[in-house]
């Protein structure tokens, strides 16, 4: 059944820019130096490359980088700009957006032309749910713009995307932000009024504030000194006395919250999440737009489906489930089966749902190394693995590169895009996913053409994993790289007081390079 949106409310995507740092570490540096095979990580994940975030980046200057970008290529005058709407999971303050950082450093570089109050009218915000924020960014922000004439609004989403060194996903990482555009009658992409949605409250990935008593802190670091641990009560009724706001130990509550960069999470249950949703989502999205999923395959209506990617392989590792339920609702199931010596697991068949699983992910593997679902892999999906292939995982940002990734694919090909519609499957751990549907604009070559994105990965730097380890640990206390033509955080206040903590930015011109 054709969709019901072949008129499509004109908002959606004008242009797209994207900050990738300059640095990066090859997989195979990393596979070597934590003994691990590179094919399994390269053939069977897709990895080659992860982007690292250079000691004067963070996700506050990445946005601004990317934004700015973004603004000069379209000669946007700050007062232009109605909102710039952030999503990210890596903000580094539990109440000042890491949005209203990227406001003052726009304001910085627009200031000596514009004045002061150049940005004064742009609303911002961060929205926060694992990878999906800067998906419900785009979501807002078209409503917003669909509600007004001559409404411009700008979506970033940037993260630096970090495991503990040594775990199962330390070879996932990567760092960058993506902006977009959003207007009325866009260049590039049009988006319809359907958004299938599906939200579970799960745990497979996420971020807590860890606390730790001041009691066991002491006597952890009077163990590694080789001291009587016992000592750790009498420090702390000494601690008592002090005057609060002299340090770390000294406030008042009895307990310290961690905040960490890194997640608690289970890679398998998360998997088995971000399947079940997108399923969900999309059952909940083809009613709304016109498609029966009972009796048609909705990818077939999509020339090329775009995904969050927490590796490059993760769409074409999750989708057969998909596949197979579309090939059952078109009636193509039974010759594929026969063709391929397929068998369904049933469930009854088992003696318990361990067993059942294992079998049923067998099946569902089987399905992937099918020549017909091979040929569907690289038809729709492959191009959008490539950048990823190159950068790692962006969080918010992941399902954005994924599109500019195949776009740019297809302008060096020579696709005939315009008109064609695309497939999105978002997904955001804790969790939720939201399947929507954009149609490719007639001004879709020239935009694109501005991307570069894999010209500048081609001219990124390599690192060993000995610079990426103090990046990593926050240890290093200097860029590899000069910086330049870029925003660059300055300093973060220590002194105790009303600025504690405050994060101070800069601008750094290019051609008059700064070492930090």
């Amino acid at each position: 059944m054709k969709s019901i949106q072949t008129q499509f409310t004109p908002a959606g995507i004008d242009d797209m820019a994207a900050y990738i740092p300059k640095i990066y570490l090859p997989i195979k540096t990393l596979a070597e130096e934590r003994n691990l095979e590179y094919a399994k990580l390269n053939k069977g994940l897709g990895l080659e490359a992860m982007s690292v975030a250079a000691a004067h980046e963070d996700v506050a200057t990445m946005a601004a980088n990317a934004v700015l970008e973004l603004m000069k290529k379209n000669r946007l005058r700050p007062q232009e700009v109605g909102r710039i709407y952030m999503g990210t999971e890596s903000a580094v303050d539990g109440s000042k957006p890491m949005a209203s950082y990227v406001l003052d450093m726009l304001t910085q570089y627009y200031e000596p032309q514009y004045g002061p109050d150049c940005f004064l009218n742009c609303d911002v915000v961060d929205l926060t749910f694992a990878c999906i924020g800067a998906v419900d960014a785009l979501q807002n922000t078209l409503d917003w713009v669909k509600g007004g004439e001559q409404r411009t609004g700008i979506v970033v989403g940037s993260d630096n995307a970090k495991y503990e060194l040594g775990s199962g996903g330390e070879y996932t990482q990567g760092a960058g932000a993506i902006a977009l555009l959003v207007r009325r009658n866009p260049r590039l992409i049009a988006f319809g009024d359907a958004w299938g949605v599906a939200t579970r409250s799960v745990h497979d990935f996420f971020k807590p504030l860890r606390t730790a008593t001041k009691e066991s802190l002491l006597q952890e670091a009077l163990k590694l000194a080789g001291k009587d641990t016992r000592a750790a009560r009498e420090a702390l009724n000494k601690l008592a006395n002090i005057a609060p706001n002299g340090g770390v130990l000294t406030s008042s509550e009895a307990t310290i919250a961690l905040h960490k960069e890194t997640p608690v999470f289970d890679g398998p249950y998360s998997n088995a999440c971000y399947q079940e949703r997108i399923r969900e989502a999309l059952q909940h999205f083809a009613p709304q737009a016109g498609y029966d999923a009972n009796t048609e395959a909705l990818s077939g209506n999509w020339d090329k489906l775009v995904f969050h990617l927490p590796y490059a392989f993760q769409a074409r590792r999750m989708f057969p489930e998909i596949y197979l339920m579309e090939a059952k609702a078109t009636g193509a199931w039974s010759a594929l089966a026969r063709e391929n010596n397929l068998e369904e697991p049933i469930r009854e068949s088992f003696p318990d749902d361990e067993a059942f699983e294992k079998a049923n992910a067998q099946f569902l593997r089987a399905i992937s190394k099918t020549g017909a679902y091979q040929a569907f892999v690289r038809e729709k999906i492959e191009a959008g693995e490539r950048a990823s292939s190159l950068v790692g995982n962006l969080y918010t940002s992941s399902i954005f590169l994924s599109l500019m990734s195949i776009l740019e694919a297809a302008l060096e090909e020579g696709q005939e895009l315009e008109g064609r519609s695309f497939g999105f499957f978002s997904y955001g751990s804790g969790s939720k996913s939201k399947v929507f549907e954009g149609k490719l604009q007639p001004g879709w070559r020239e935009v694109v053409s501005s991307f570069q994105l894999m010209v500048r990965l081609a001219q990124r730097t390599a690192i060993d994993c000995y610079t990426y380890e103090n990046l990593h640990r926050g240890q290093a206390a200097e860029s590899p790289l000069p910086i330049q033509g870029e925003f660059f955080l300055k300093e973060v206040c220590r002194e105790k007081g009303v600025r504690e903590g405050a994060r101070v930015y800069g601008w750094q011109e290019k051609g008059t390079a700064k070492t930090l």
